[in-house]
């Protein structure tokens, strides 16, 4: 009878591994229509390409995958909130990647920040990526920021370093903005709380991989901030009436598996 128990209990098992693997393959593709606050607007609705945490090592999507879902969106920007990978000899696979949004000719450019998996690398790997990206149209951003005119008005795109690895230098990043519609881009969203007296009308954000694994909860998420603890652990939220956007991320972490959660591609509209 034990044996029967245990035999049944790991073809159940690797019935819901297979299906959590499988998971990773299945983009879920989420349009976000973002509503006006009383922050800056744009003269002219914005199309922002958003992803996050592609995790080289642990990926399902491939480029000609990415590519077919993408393909008939038109694009204006392009942002990448960090977690491209934590391993050197993974580098020389971001760039087909690259390759594929670079084809989508975004109007006003890609953009990108740093995870806390990107600065497992150091020295001369970690320049190698940044150069990588740089080299491949995607202009990297460590606390600091740049203006684009965007049908006649200002868009500051902020880059925040990244909050959990102790790199997020607030004063640096807005030192000199603009009066615009502060759009800012940051690997860990849990700076959302200490931005007070920091303005954005929209943050987007990854980090958490919605979970990953979330059955029956992401218990596992309570060590990475108090967002978690907030039940903000994946899509739209607001802090203080301003809105900001945590990606589900494209790759995942550890294991290749996801419960729960899909990988995602997310489409912004912003105005």
């Amino acid at each position: 009878m034990l044996l029967i128990l245990f035999i049944l209990f790991v073809i159940l098992l690797v019935g819901v591994l297979y299906k959590a693997n499988k998971n990773t393959k299945d983009v879920v593709i989420n349009n976000i229509l973002l509503e006006e606050t009383a922050g800056k607007s744009l003269s002219k609705p914005l199309r922002v390409l958003h992803l996050s945490d592609l995790h080289l090592e642990n990926i399902s999507v491939s480029p000609q995958m990415l590519s077919k879902s993408i393909e008939n969106y038109p694009i204006d920007l392009i942002t990448i909130t960090g977690d491209f990978l934590d391993r050197k000899g993974s580098i020389p696979k971001l760039i087909p990647y690259l390759e594929v949004l670079g084809n989508l000719k975004p109007r006003f450019g890609m953009y990108a920040v740093f995870g806390n998996h990107d600065y497992v690398l150091k020295g001369e790997s970690f320049h190698r990526l940044k150069k990588t990206l740089e080299e491949n149209g995607c202009k990297t951003l460590q606390n600091e920021h740049l203006t684009v005119e965007v049908e006649g008005c200002k868009l500051n795109i902020i880059g925040i370093d990244d909050f959990s690895t102790n790199r997020s230098n607030l004063l640096r990043s807005y030192e000199g903005v603009q009066d615009g519609y502060n759009l800012v881009l940051t690997h860990d969203p849990n700076i959302v709380l200490k931005m007070k007296d920091f303005h954005f009308d929209y943050l987007l954000s990854g980090h958490f991989h919605g979970g990953q694994i979330h059955w029956p909860k992401p218990y596992h998420l309570i060590k990475m901030g108090k967002l978690v603890r907030m039940k903000m652990v994946k899509g739209l939220h607001y802090h203080n009436g301003k809105p900001f956007y945590i990606s589900e991320g494209l790759g995942q972490t550890g294991i290749n598996i996801r419960i729960g959660s899909r990988p995602e591609i997310t489409l912004h509209q912003i105005s």
